[in-house]
């Protein structure tokens, strides 16, 4: 339908609902607009404005929001639409107030919700509505609007939508994110706004009531528990401790709700993976002293994944869910090593995470005859990501792996070899051996008699036991040998006079030094030996 029939149709509402459903239904998919109708769709949106300040029914102004929804994908038709008068249309259309009168009747409720999605791409792709939010304080309302849905029956969508406007300012306005921390009671309120998405019924102070029936999530219920979280993110930013023991409780409770989180599935596979991403973005967040609210005593009818009487359940999930998205193998930067990082964290905090987890990626070596890097288990994989062409990704799964041995380079080089972690040991300082500055209780790995017996035999490098080479200098003369050793002196003496190599050494602290710098302290130690004598 061409615009200016639409622009014409807008000067009475039956005409205007007619023509903006017929507008609607050609361009629901549309995000792409013609360049050469851009005036005409600026104007149609001061018209729908302004039918919107009239008095008319319910249906005319959810069709024209759905309208303005469709016009507001595009970013350059958004300057009439973004003063401080319009904005306050759509807020008010969308119940965002500071009263405290409950919500209207259900038939309002479509209202709310498309005001509220129209709010949330014109705060999305205007940087001035992002501006005016601050100006209207619209993070307040929104915090107000989200405790009049708590305990109001069909209002899930409006509280989702709610959550993600929420979600989109603290995103894009620190501000906003403090203000929702300290000012508004952000995280209490978003944390009861994603306990309510699982409608969670505890049995103890930080345990939940576990579904033996396992019965998914509704596609509503998952998509406000991921809004929530990703609010939640954004407000706990920088939150790595914590000053108080009310804080303290808050992030206990928080873990607590996100350990059901985990072991709860969604309506589809892929909206379980978004689910528990969002979870574990958000555990990152979590003090590390409040990460053993994922482990609880454990009773016997409850799981079989046990460690020292603790439920390893979520534990479980977590490391299925790096698993699967290492076997992915793409996007490792934003996939991956958010799981890797709070593994991490939480193998280096709590012995018993460690231990079970330590049980399944690096169990006592049998066949030592691969190569670490070679072969399907979950060892064979992170290995493999040591020598990974992104830093990040190689740095945190070789660090993983570090934590897991304890910080100790003679176990870490067992299972991976000297050339798959000589980047982090050289990193750390460690390439003469040694351990980590953190501490780990003292029991020792006890070798199985398959390694044992084949540990002589094993190439350091490789961490494999590789069948013995012939050596090429048993059949040269002692003047082959000499030219030969001649001619590799002089090839790395030109690679070095033209910096295209620069030859290095090991200090006694295990860091890297240049070779001369190494051989000079070592005549001055001999020098100052033989002088002592």
């Amino acid at each position: 339908m061409e615009l200016d029939a639409v622009l014409a149709a807008l000067r009475e509402p039956e005409g205007a609902k007619r023509a903006l459903g017929r507008f609607i239904e050609e361009n629901r998919a549309t995000f792409k607009f013609d360049p050469a109708d851009e005036e005409k769709r600026k104007e149609l949106c001061e018209r729908i404005l302004n039918l919107l300040e009239k008095d008319i029914n319910t249906l005319c102004k959810v069709t024209c929001l759905e309208a303005l929804r469709i016009l507001s994908r595009d970013k350059k038709v958004l300057v009439p639409v973004t003063t401080k008068a319009n904005m306050e249309i759509l807020m008010r259309l969308a119940k965002l107030d500071m009263t405290e009168n409950s919500l209207e009747e259900v038939s309002d409720f479509p209202v709310i919700v498309e005001a509220l999605k129209c709010l949330c791409n014109i705060v999305f792709n205007s940087p001035t509505a992002q501006k005016l939010s601050l100006d209207l304080n619209l993070a307040a309302m929104l915090c107000n609007l989200l405790k009049k849905c708590k305990d109001q029956q069909f209002v899930e969508d409006i509280k989702c939508f709610d959550l993600r406007l929420l979600f989109l300012l603290s995103l894009l306005h620190t501000d906003i994110r403090s203000q929702l921390r300290h000012e508004l009671q952000g995280l209490p309120l978003l944390t009861q706004a994603l306990e309510s998405a699982f409608s969670i019924q505890w049995t103890d102070k930080y345990k939940a009531a576990e579904e033996h029936d396992g019965s998914p999530l509704s596609l509503q219920e998952a998509d406000c528990a991921i809004e929530a979280l990703k609010a939640l993110f954004n407000v706990t930013l920088d939150s790595w401790n914590v000053h108080s023991k009310n804080e303290s409780h808050e992030f206990r409770y928080m873990a607590a709700i996100l350990r059901h989180c985990l072991l709860t599935v969604g309506p589809t596979e892929d909206k379980t993976e978004e689910l528990h991403s969002n979870a574990i973005n958000l555990l990152c967040n979590v003090p590390v002293s409040c990460l053993d609210v994922l482990i609880s005593p454990s009773t016997q009818e409850e799981t079989d994944l046990k460690y020292n009487g603790m439920n390893m359940d979520a534990i479980q999930v977590l490391l299925n869910f790096m698993e699967k998205r290492i076997d992915k193998g793409s996007s490792y930067r934003e996939g991956l090593t958010p799981v890797l990082s709070l593994l991490t964290k939480c193998c280096r905090a709590h012995r018993n995470i460690r231990k079970f987890i330590k049980a399944q990626v690096l169990p006592p070596l049998r066949d030592v005859s691969n190569r670490p890097e070679v072969g399907t288990t979950v060892r064979n994989k992170l290995v493999r990501l040591m020598t990974h062409v992104d830093l990040g990704v190689k740095q945190i799964a070789a660090e993983f792996l570090f934590v897991l041995c304890k910080e100790r380079v003679d176990n870490l080089l067992k299972y991976t070899g000297y050339g798959n972690a000589a980047g982090l040991l050289a990193a750390r300082g460690l390439l003469a051996g040694g351990r980590g500055e953190h501490w780990y209780s003292d029991d020792e790995d006890t070798d199985t008699e398959e390694y044992k017996s084949a540990k002589p035999n094993i190439n350091l490098i490789t961490g494999n036991v590789e069948e013995p080479m012939p050596n090429p200098l048993d059949e040269m003369t002692e003047e082959q040998k000499e030219y030969e050793a001649m001619k590799l002196v002089n090839m790395f003496d030109k690679l070095s006079r033209d910096e295209v190599i620069k030859p290095m050494g090991v200090r006694p602290d295990g860091t890297m030094t240049p070779l001369e710098e190494t051989v000079s302290q070592y005549q001055t130690n001999e020098q100052d030996s033989s002088d002592s004598d």
